[in-house]
């Protein structure tokens, strides 16, 4: 089975970050190693309504169009749903941001192994059904299996 994954509005956003800030050049080059990793189809992307609805809030039109450019690349988009609330509603009560929760509820419907974020606050939590990892440690174990 196919390793797949979601990356979260702040994951996909990284490469835009200061590069003279290490840990983001790091983080940067981690995702688009896991992005040349699903167009060699190594790795599945998912997708969902909460990718589209906060790229849509990105005031740089630019990053928002390279960003929506992998809606096409995704084997799976999921679309809101009365169990995406509810789920979202559960992983909240960790203290995880409703936005945040939202997409971690739409990775998991996905059936997502790893959900991927740059988000400190993220993860330092603990979600029951997917593993929360930043991009640099989760290519570190990718390759460290090769």
């Amino acid at each position: 089975m196919t390793m797949r994954v979601y990356l979260d509005n702040c994951c996909f956003n990284r490469p835009f970050d200061d590069p003279l800030h290490l840990p983001n050049w790091l983080e940067a080059e981690a995702k688009l190693h896991v992005q040349r990793q699903i167009v060699a189809g190594n790795i599945e992307l998912a997708w969902s309504y909460m990718l589209d609805y906060e790229n849509a809030d990105n005031p740089y039109e630019d990053r928002q169009d390279a960003i929506a450019q992998w809606k096409t690349k995704a084997t799976i988009d999921i679309n809101t749903k009365d169990e995406i609330i509810r789920r979202a509603v559960s992983i909240g009560q960790c203290g995880i941001r409703s936005k945040d929760a939202l997409h971690i509820a739409c990775a998991i419907e996905a059936q997502c192994h790893v959900f991927l974020t740059t988000d400190k606050r993220i993860l330092k939590k603990k979600v029951d059904g997917i593993r929360l990892m930043n991009p640099l440690d989760f290519v570190g174990e990718i390759e460290d299996k090769k």
